[in-house]
């Protein structure tokens, strides 16, 4: 069973640069098209500072970032017990290659069904970018499968 006492813990902050390269590959593996995601003259031409971001980057930053995983280390949960419960995003502002996100995450909730055989860890991550002006909001639900 997962400590109660975890809820609230802040996790490690996360300084994240947004790479072109890294947007690209992003906007390919979702099959995103829109040319502001794909083509940065057209990210301009469409009043862009450069390549738009797709807007679920975010939980791509944190897979990145290893946040997860160091969630799940800090709560003493094995990764193969765990499962992507559910994921919701806030939207804020747009981001842009070259923004360099700060994800400020934390854990706001545990619960569990069937007697503790499924346990539920809520996430939520905080985004803002390089002029601390908040960019959106991230939630997650991890499930933990015990047994």
């Amino acid at each position: 069973m997962i400590d109660r006492s975890h809820v609230g813990l802040q996790l490690p902050v996360v300084h994240w640069p947004v790479e072109k390269g890294r947007l690209l590959a992003f906007a390919r593996a979702i099959g995103e098209t829109r040319p502001e995601y794909t083509d940065e003259a057209a990210a301009i031409a469409a009043g862009h500072p450069s390549l738009l971001a797709p807007p679920t980057l975010y939980f791509g930053a944190e897979l990145d970032a290893g946040t997860i995983q160091a969630m799940m280390e800090t709560l003493g949960v094995p990764i193969d017990r765990v499962l992507h419960g559910e994921q919701g995003f806030t939207y804020e502002r747009a981001v842009h290659a070259g923004d360099v996100l700060t994800l400020r995450s934390s854990i706001a909730d545990i619960s569990e069904k069937k007697g503790g055989r499924m346990e539920f860890v809520t996430k939520v991550t905080q985004l803002t970018n390089q002029r601390g002006e908040a960019v959106g909001e991230m939630r997650s639900v991890i499930v933990v499968m015990n047994g």
